[in-house]
């Protein structure tokens, strides 16, 4: 049975020796489409287009993301799970900032005002470097926890 996202499993410790993403095309096109949103002149429609997209591009992410820690070893099943299991695994630094964008992509879903959108789209900018900073992260980190199980020490 694999482990739970945030119990144990370290970098060494999960069971899956398979290569998975973090990174797939429709991700990629979809952080594009952000990044586009966002440098629009500012009015209300483009900062609408942005949560919109900021909205999918993060479902996206967080979906790739928990698909790779599984296969780390690791069961995934809330974005949440799958930003700790990333910090563990070395694929992301500032857990704070993607829990911080999992609320506020939550906002946007639920809510729906004036205030929170000028809020949130003022953020959409870091999120969106965030998310490319996780598309660009090196795939050594899953070479390197391939190593460790198959070379123990």
């Amino acid at each position: 049975m694999p482990m739970r996202c945030g119990q144990g499993g370290g970098i060494g410790e999960g069971r899956g020796t398979e290569k998975r993403s973090r990174s797939n095309p429709t991700r990629g096109r979809a952080l594009r489409r952000l990044q586009a949103a966002l440098a629009q002149p500012k009015s209300e429609w483009a900062r609408d287009a942005a949560i919109q997209r900021f909205e999918f591009t993060f479902e996206l992410t967080w979906k790739n993301l928990a698909h790779a820690v599984r296969g780390e070893g690791l069961d995934c099943a809330s974005p949440r799970l799958a930003f700790r299991a990333a910090v563990g695994l070395g694929w992301i630094g500032d857990d704070m900032l993607w829990l911080d964008m999992l609320e506020d992509r939550n906002r946007t879903t639920h809510t729906y005002e004036e205030a929170t959108a000028e809020e949130i789209h003022a953020r959409l900018s870091s999120y969106a470097s965030a998310i490319a900073e996780l598309r660009r992260a090196p795939a050594q980190t899953s070479r390197a926890a391939h190593a460790v199980r198959m070379n123990p020490r």
